[in-house]
């Protein structure tokens, strides 16, 4: 699954012109006690925009609220640089998506919403540390999480490769919670097992090592690695950890694990683990459910073969990675009370479940009392090949977002650089694992200069 690139301050201003001509769809509802210009994200999966838009017009002819809704795409950037533009002239929509570390980029021209999300809380459940760390700025919350674009990344694998070596998937993960003794043995060193003997049978386990901004799977997937180790790049204080004994133990661990890795990795963007999947050349990816629903319209035999199941686990414990979605009020909005009440009517459980059928359980509400749709089990072919798909307590799986140990300012530079990929791609060239983390620290530095 694909992200936008990532956008710090220091771009946004100069994105900003370019931004100003993009093309926006309209849907215009009912008019008669003020407006409401609302900027969402163009959902990829057919059919879910009709709900979303369904709901939005169901809102507005009751509050008697004109609202335009436009459907923005993330494609090429798109609805970062909407964000860029309207920051800068402090002028557009009133309601605006922002995707992972956006909210922390653009949060000094969003409204507070602390009210909203107390009473999110209360109705929905606490939300997950990452959307904490991302959606909040000097201990306020400026965003209110969303369901719609929320994702994991996960191992999806092919059932009848696994079962072949000896491992069945939907025993170990089956549709429904519960808990057994094949999981506890489902770790990386496992998986290096695994990806061993894919190798061998030249079906590979279609990990990348490429660029940060194009190869985000890659870069959610090692850092979800890296924490299932303990290892830290940077403290939360800005200290570096790149000498501890848990980063030498993953990249030990990492100097094998490579070498099982495509020929092609280093030059992966995201849309490769994808290609691998649908065409039947690999036998695990990481990857939120887009791969398998493409394959189940254009491979089906494949995607009947397809499981999605929890990260694997590592001494610190089973991280999976996650990428997270964002609406925020912009401060120069003329109408921010019916912006508030927008955003709290579309986070109303019945609605985030519609919205989540429509998309085959695409999206995942990052809130505790969420996790148990009926769209996890029912979905197939096979039928619940993405029950394990949501973050729920009882997988033992924590999430992650690569480099957020550190300080936003600098995490979303680590990020966006793909340093962990790489620090792997060395590991793969024959570098030493001092070469590796002296030039890591070296990269790390010029994020940390004032």
């Amino acid at each position: 699954m694909s992200k936008p690139p990532i956008l710090t301050r220091r771009r946004a201003a100069t994105l900003g012109a370019a931004a100003a001509a993009l093309p926006l769809v309209h849907i215009r509802t009912a008019a008669a006690a003020g407006k409401l210009l609302v900027g969402f994200w163009d959902h990829w999966v057919p059919g879910a925009n009709n709900v979303m838009r369904q709901q939005v017009n169901a809102w507005a002819e009751k509050n008697k609220v004109d609202v335009t809704l436009d459907f923005i795409t993330s494609n090429g950037g798109k609805l970062q640089l909407t964000a860029a533009a309207e920051t800068q002239a402090k002028a557009g929509h009133d309601v605006m998506t922002f995707a992972s570390w956006d909210v922390q980029n653009f949060g000094d021209s969003l409204q507070p919403v602390d009210d909203v999300m107390q009473r999110l809380t209360a109705a929905n459940g606490t939300p997950n540390s990452i959307v904490t760390y991302l959606g909040k700025l000097n201990g306020n919350w400026v965003a209110v999480p969303t369901s719609s674009g929320t994702q994991t990344k996960p191992p999806c694998a092919r059932i009848s490769w696994f079962k072949k070596h000896g491992l069945d998937l939907q025993a170990m993960y089956p549709p429904h919670a519960e808990k057994n003794a094949l999981q506890d043995a489902w770790t990386w060193e496992e998986l290096l097992k695994y990806a061993e003997l894919a190798a061998k049978d030249n079906m590979t386990f279609a990990c990348g090592l490429g660029a940060g901004g194009l190869n985000t799977d890659a870069t959610d997937m090692h850092g979800a690695l890296f924490a299932a180790y303990g290892a830290t790049l940077i403290n939360a204080e800005s200290k570096m950890q790149l000498d501890s004994d848990a980063m030498r133990q993953v990249l030990e661990f990492a100097q094998r694990l490579v070498k099982f890795y495509p020929a092609d990795a280093v030059s992966y963007d995201d849309a490769s683990n994808n290609r691998a999947l649908i065409s039947g050349k690999t036998a695990l990816i990481f990857n939120p459910p887009s791969a398998w629903a493409v394959a189940k319209r254009d491979a089906p035999a494949i995607a009947a073969d397809c499981w999605t199941f929890p990260a694997p686990a590592g001494p610190k414990g089973r991280f999976v990675p996650t990428l997270s979605f964002f609406w925020g009020i912009y401060n120069f909005s003329k109408n921010q009370s019916a912006a508030k009440e927008l955003l709290e009517y579309l986070m109303q459980r019945d609605k985030v479940e519609a919205r989540d059928n429509a998309c085959d359980g695409f999206d995942l509400p990052p809130y505790a009392k969420l996790t148990d749709f009926k769209i996890w089990e029912e979905v197939g072919p096979p039928k619940g090949t993405v029950f394990n798909y949501p973050l729920r307590p009882s997988s033992g799986q924590k999430p992650s977002l690569t480099a957020s140990e550190a300080p936003p300012d600098i995490a979303v530079q680590i990020y966006s650089r793909g340093v962990h990929n790489q620090m792997l791609a060395r590991l793969r060239e024959g570098q030493s694992i001092k070469q590796v983390t002296d030039w890591a620290a070296d990269e790390i530095e010029g994020y940390t200069r004032p």
